[in-house]
This record gives structure tokens, sequence and C-alpha cells, in this order.
């Protein structure tokens, strides 16, 4: 069997499930997986061994200036002619099975040649209605204009409908001992100034930030970090709390190790405003709508009164790569059902309920 797994490379997120679902691919020999990464600049991308001799596309992105995702920037900057002539000439033929983590390449050529292609990551939760994914008709008109499918596996916190499964957590390395005091700040959307701005007077805190624009450096209580998936996960585990933008992907990390979490959504981001509302509603996050040293300086004068939630989910990377390695023929509500009941559910949802 032969899968091209196409992958969106704009964000680190889709980048880590992916990992995480290729090394346990890599666990079925007679199955041979090609990877197709597009989205950002070729020589942007870093730790991405996990996916061998991958290819490359310029694929789509999305412009965020002013911290803003930028819909007429994003119309303007993106190569279109280079993408259409990328889909129509990726040959699918002696592919069994595409899959698509909202990559755009990937999505459009399968459409093209009308081929089945599986969707799958947070972006297709969206796909279809959701309790307690609320968006706009036309934004969800927009996502799956974006990236089309023909199946759709989306993941979430919550198990609110038959496509969804609970997220893909990249484990890498063992845990690090949590160190009182230091929080790992990841908000590559925002201005470096405004971050250190915003961390400046807190003393008594260790902070680690991660931004595209930082230089290795020490300032004051502030350790600068370049991105580094890798670097990341080692500083992220020995935290206490994390401060980032509202992607999915970090805030599951963060549940997953039982980390205080303060999120500001991305404005004009429809995905980060619902993810955001989400996590506040069901107490999983405290939510900041800008770059807000009150809420900062509250969020950090509560950790000794609020108990973080850690919340516990099977190995879904494991299982959807033996669903995958096995054609992916199994009804994707059953494999949905079936993780959700080794996730224990009651227990689960009686976690949420606490919030």
């Amino acid at each position: 069997m032969r899968i091209l797994i196409g992958v969106q490379g704009t964000g680190n997120g889709h980048l880590s499930r992916c990992s995480a679902l290729a090394e346990e691919l890599a666990r079925y020999p007679q199955v041979q997986v090609d990877y197709l990464l597009s989205g950002r600049d070729r020589e942007g991308y870093f730790d991405v061994q996990a996916f061998g001799d991958w290819q490359w596309r310029q694929g789509l992105s999305f412009v965020v200036k002013d911290s803003r995702l930028a819909i007429r920037e994003t119309l303007r900057r993106n190569q279109w002619q280079t993408f259409w002539n990328d889909v129509n000439t990726l040959d699918l033929s002696s592919y069994d099975l595409v899959v698509s983590d909202y990559e755009p390449v990937t999505a459009w050529a399968g459409r093209k040649q009308q081929r089945r292609v599986i969707g799958m990551g947070r972006q297709y939760a969206f796909y279809d209605r959701a309790a307690t994914l609320h968006i706009h008709p036309t934004q969800r008109a927009l996502l799956r204009w974006f990236a089309p499918v023909t199946d759709v596996v989306g993941m979430h916190w919550l198990p609110d409908a038959p496509h969804i499964l609970p997220p893909i957590v990249h484990h890498r390395g063992e845990p690090m001992a949590r160190e009182a005091g230091k929080i790992l700040v990841y908000l590559p959307f925002e201005p470096l100034s405004a971050v250190h701005k915003l961390l400046q007077g807190f003393d008594d805190q260790q902070f680690s930030v991660f931004h595209p624009d930082a230089q290795l450096q020490r300032v004051g209580n502030i350790q600068y970090f370049p991105l580094s998936r890798l670097g990341f996960a080692q500083q992220f585990s020995s935290a206490s709390g994390v401060i980032s933008n509202a992607g999915f992907e970090t805030a599951c990390e963060a549940l997953s190790q039982g980390k205080q979490l303060l999120v500001r959504p991305l404005a004009g981001q429809f995905e980060q405003q619902a993810n955001a509302r989400c996590l506040s509603e069901h107490g999983l996050a405290t939510v900041m709508s800008e770059l807000d040293r009150d809420a900062v300086a509250q969020w950090l004068s509560a950790f000794s009164s609020r108990a973080a939630r850690q919340v516990s989910w099977p190995n879904v990377a494991r299982r959807v790569a033996e669903w995958l390695a096995d054609g992916a023929r199994q009804p994707i509500n059953e494999l949905s059902r079936s993780l959700w009941n080794d996730a224990e559910l009651n227990d689960y949802m009686d976690l949420l309920k606490r919030g």
C-alpha cells in the first residue's frame, strides 16, 4: 500500500500532529508513506526528520498583519498561478490513499482527479456542525473550499459529532521536572516587542519565549529562543503554565500535561476565536482578548488557588495509523466511538462539567 499525506506547513501544530502520525506509520513496513509539505518556504521548515525525503510545494497560506488575519493581503500575496499549476501536475495515480492535514495542493489534486481524499486534523472538525464549535456558515464554506476532501476526520476536545476524534498529541522525550514560576510563552503572531512589554515587571516568574523573530538570549528573567520543535518541547515540559495564541495543538499539549493555560485568540481568525470560546466555557483555559498585562497578572495570581486541568486521551496517532494501514475501511463514526470510549468518556465529561 502507498499513502500520500499532505501537511499544512503554516502552523507548527500541523507538523507536530503529522510527525506523531509518521512515527506510528513507520511501524508498518508494508506501507509506503510519502509526505508533501506546503504553506511556507522550503528553508523555513525545521525538525521534520519524521517525514523522510519529503516533497515541497508553495501551497497557500494566510497572512497575519498587526496581529489580525488579513484577508486582502492573503488574496494578494498568494501565488495563485503556481498553486493551480502544482494542483494540475501532482499525479496521484500511484497512491492507494490520499490524506490532507488541511494541505490544499493534495486536496485539490484529489478533487480534480476524482480520488478519495481523507481530511484529517483540527480544521476538519468545523467541516460539519458540532455543538461547541460555533462558526458562521460562510466561514464553514471557506474552510471547505480551502482544502476540499471526500472523508472528514476532525479533532476536538469534545465528542461533539460522529466525524470527530480526540486530539493527536505528540509526546517527545521524557517528561521533565516542573519548575515553579516558569511560564512558556508562544505568541508567534504578535510583535516580539509587544511580547517583551507584556512580560516586563513580573520579576517572580521565569519566562521562556519562543518566537520566529527571537534570537537565543536572556533579558532579565526572560529567556528568548528561536523556533525549534525539540527545544520547545523541552521548555514546555518543565513549565508550570503556558501563554499562547489559541491554536489547537498548543492547547492540547498544555491540557495533556496539566498546565495552566492563558490564551489570546488571533483577531479575525474564526478558528482561534472558536477554540478560545470552547476552552473558556469548559474551564480549560483563561482567555484574554488582547495582550493585557492586567489579565496576565490576574492569571498568575490565581495559580495557587486554581487547579490545572489534566486530560488523558488515548494514543490517537497509533489508532489512526492502524486505520490507515488497513486502508481506512472502518467507518469514521465507528473509529470515533471507539476512541472516545477508550478516553473513559464518562469520567472525561465529568471533568469538563466541573469547569
